[in-house]
């Protein structure tokens, strides 16, 4: 069995041939710092290690799914690098967290229980079951800093609801209501927040308690043509993602987020 008390950013607990992934830093309202991403890439390889996990359940701890990347520390290194500690996203840690939530054969339930902005949308629409709250804000708002949604925005969001409405999401960095989402095929269910994680949960017991081959595999097949689109998009929109972070237009974007005004954008 994996030693899931390693793990500081999440909590995993398991029973009843269910593991519950809780993102735990509520206190940050579970901003995605350079630890918590390489746990966000790590945990699936372990869980879909673990014999006796059958289904897994993602949600967020406190009121927040997860408000995504560090934009402050972008402030304080306007440079290029990603995250407060100063070490650059790597291309192939980056990739590793899709790869992991496709290459797990454990079905997996996300219950969007508040905001999931960025990362921890590409996070969460990546799972194969998503419960959101009617009154959570979903959007991958990279633009909104200068930025090419590069870390898998660009490759699930088309596949969801569209190429015309993803690039209209995508390119002008909205955010959109889970019933809003729900509606448009973004998520699976909307409900009520109080209802959202008893359901998500449901969910995954049944999962759990099903047929596992045919389970797992039905997964399998389907996710065949998801890799096809993160193999054929993903390198490309992180090589991207990259670039734009060496435009002015980006150290622009970080200096008036952290003036709290609307930045003046010029092409550069």
């Amino acid at each position: 069995m994996p030693d899931y008390a390693k793990y500081q950013c999440l909590k995993v607990e398991t029973a009843g041939r269910l593991a519950t992934v809780t993102l735990n830093r509520p206190q940050t309202r579970n901003q995605i710092d350079r630890p918590f991403h390489h746990e966000l890439q790590d945990v699936w390889r372990d869980l879909a290690e673990d014999p006796d996990i059958h289904a897994i359940l993602l949600t967020g701890a406190g009121k927040y799914f997860s408000v995504g990347g560090n934009v402050k520390g972008m402030t304080e290194r306007p440079g290029g690098d990603v995250f407060a500690e100063g070490e650059m996203i790597e291309p192939r840690s980056a990739r590793k967290i899709v790869q992991n939530i496709l290459d797990c054969e454990i079905p997996i339930v996300c219950a969007i229980n508040g905001d999931c902005i960025g990362l921890a949308a590409t996070v969460a629409l990546f799972c194969d079951i998503t419960v959101c709250a009617e009154d959570a804000r979903i959007a991958d708002p990279h633009v909104k800093i200068g930025l090419v949604a590069g870390d898998g925005g660009a490759v699930i969001w088309p596949m969801l609801v569209g190429p015309n409405r993803a690039k209209e999401f995508l390119m002008r960095g909205n955010l959109i209501q889970g019933r809003d989402a729900e509606r448009m095929g973004l998520v699976n269910y909307a409900l009520p927040r109080e209802e959202v994680l008893g359901k998500a949960k449901e969910l995954a017991q049944e999962l759990a308690d099903g047929p596992t081959w045919a389970i797992r595999w039905t997964k399998l097949a389907v996710n065949k043509a998801v890799k096809e689109q993160v193999n054929l998009i993903m390198d490309a929109s992180f090589a991207l993602e990259m670039a734009t972070f060496r435009t002015e237009d980006h150290r622009e974007a970080v200096r008036a987020f952290a003036e709290k005004r609307k930045p003046r954008f010029t092409g550069k």
